[in-house]
């Protein structure tokens, strides 16, 4: 009796199998089938994506192509997709709240996906995350073999897996999901890979195939900066696809070369530029940008260039609030590149900050507009309170508010102790002040004390909080994600 239930059970799973519509070996999946398909794999990644978003349609070719080659393995991880804005209700219940969102199910038990969005990336995480931290390698074939299927494979050799190093290898072999690591243990096999005992080697099918660790130290710090470091190439294209290994990886100053593919910069100045670039590759990795991309336009915007700059070198410290620093001559040469680099680290460079050239008439109307060349000698004025909007000409908050804050202006326009200003801080930059959001209202006493204002944006709360000099602010009722302020874009998404 067991058997034939088992059997019905096993067929049922067949037939359900069945009538689940794939489109390139993706499962397309919908409330109606979620639940049975989840059940009925161990290990299954789904995408929540909408089809107009930019980035889903970047990834779904890389998608497709790593579901198809799992298939080809005959592999038991599968690859699914929900439309979301179809199956809003399902999407809502996995806490979607941007596309795409991709969930890995094991067991029927969801975790946030964090690897690459290039199929390989999503292959080597998904295996990592089903099988061993590192493959046991047994013969010359395989490892032969491991080495020519993937990009990047990190081989540790050791007879001995409770030394020190192994340890460490096998902890950061655990914790680094985007990468395959690979494990040697028998001598003879060691040896035959022309390796030594306790060897850390990282084999690549790009630039310099094979490159040993030669630290004096091995911690799991010093490992996993190293791994990163080697796996990428020495000057990386910025992409979607590399954009998320750029930002989230553990080197935090960037190198960033914006270059022209149509006027050849590419070949005029990577190859000149890589020697220098590899020598700091430990502590600074080196981006090129190709600035005739319509989709990289923000990324000039965010550091106030124009196309005719192009092409040229900007250096980014995310760690310091994204300060940006500027060379003092615009040639892309090696040792101009290198000269910028040391001066960086020997801090002799300041922060390049941007700002628009000061209008004639920037005095002439009620609400004041501040550049940062004039923002401190206004705001920080003894004799004056200040209100200041930090905006963003492209954030629609800041468009609503603009009435009612023209209108602020024209009610203390004869006060003579107060003036109402704004200031476009996409384009302006403080180095005592840093904006995440927009529209930001900041407001300054006469001794210079800096008041936040979070209040409700009407034309009867603002007025109030400035006469009663920055006391009175009703909180803003609450809002949702969506309604309330902009924020500056994400570091991949500039």
């Amino acid at each position: 009796m067991k058997v034939i239930i088992f059997t019905a059970i096993a067929l049922l799973g067949a037939a359900l199998a069945d009538e689940v519509p794939t489109e390139e070996n993706v499962l397309v999946l919908s409330k109606s089938n979620f639940d049975s398909v989840v059940a009925a794999n161990n290990f299954i990644l789904v995408e929540f994506y909408a089809p107009w978003c930019g980035h889903c349609k970047s990834l779904a070719p890389e998608y497709a192509k790593a579901a198809t080659k799992l298939a080809e393995e005959e592999s038991p991880i599968k690859l699914a997709k929900v439309d979301a804005t179809q199956e809003q209700e399902l999407a809502e219940s996995y806490g979607v709240r941007g596309y795409p969102t991709l969930k890995f199910f094991r067991h029927g038990s969801p975790i946030d996906y964090s690897g690459g969005r290039q199929a390989d990336d999503i292959i080597t995480w998904l295996k990592k995350k089903t099988g061993p931290p590192a493959i046991e390698v047994t013969s010359a074939e395989q490892a032969k073999e491991m080495i020519g299927a993937n990009n990047v494979i990190v081989f540790g050799f050791f007879s001995d897996s409770n030394t020190d190093k192994a340890k460490v290898f096998s902890t950061v072999a655990s914790t680094v999901d985007d990468q395959v690591f690979a494990i040697v243990s028998d001598d003879k096999l060691i040896a035959e890979l022309e390796a030594e005992d306790e060897d850390v080697v990282l084999f690549k099918n790009f630039e310099e195939p094979r490159v040993k660790f030669d630290g004096e130290k091995f911690d799991e710090d010093i490992f996993k900066t190293w791994v990163f470091v080697n796996a990428m190439p020495t000057i990386v294209e910025f992409s979607h696809e590399t954009a998320s290994k750029i930002f989230g990886g553990q080197i935090k100053y960037h190198l960033l070369l914006f270059l022209s593919k149509k006027n050849g910069d590419f070949e005029k100045y990577v190859e000149e530029l890589k020697p220098v670039s590899k020598t700091y590759r430990d502590r600074i990795m080196s981006v090129a940008i190709d600035a005739d991309e319509d989709e990289h336009q923000r990324i000039l915007e965010f550091f106030g260039m124009k196309k005719d700059e192009v092409p040229s070198a900007r250096l980014i410290a995310l760690e310091q609030d994204m300060a940006k620093y500027k060379p003092v001559s615009d040639e892309l040469s090696a040792n101009s590149i290198e000269e910028f680099i040391q001066s960086f680290f020997a801090g002799t460079l300041k922060q390049h900050l941007l700002s628009e050239d000061l209008p004639a008439d920037w005095a002439a109307k009620p609400v004041k507009v501040l550049v940062a060349s004039n923002f401190d000698e206004v705001v920080f004025d003894e004799t004056k309170k200040v209100l200041v909007e930090f905006y963003a000409p492209w954030c629609g908050h800041c468009k609503q508010l603009a009435p009612i804050y023209d209108k602020l202006g024209e009610h203390f326009e004869k006060d003579d102790d107060v003036i109402i200003a704004k200031i476009d801080a996409t384009v302006n930059e403080l180095e005592h002040t840093k904006i995440t959001s927009f529209p930001t209202i900041k407001y300054y006493t006469k001794d210079n004390q800096v008041r936040d204002y979070n209040g409700e944006r009407t034309l009867a709360a603002m007025t109030k909080f400035v006469e009663t000099d920055g006391e009175a602010a009703e909180p803003v009722p609450s809002v949702s994600e969506d309604e309330d302020e902009d924020e500056v874009p994400a570091r991949d998404e500039l």
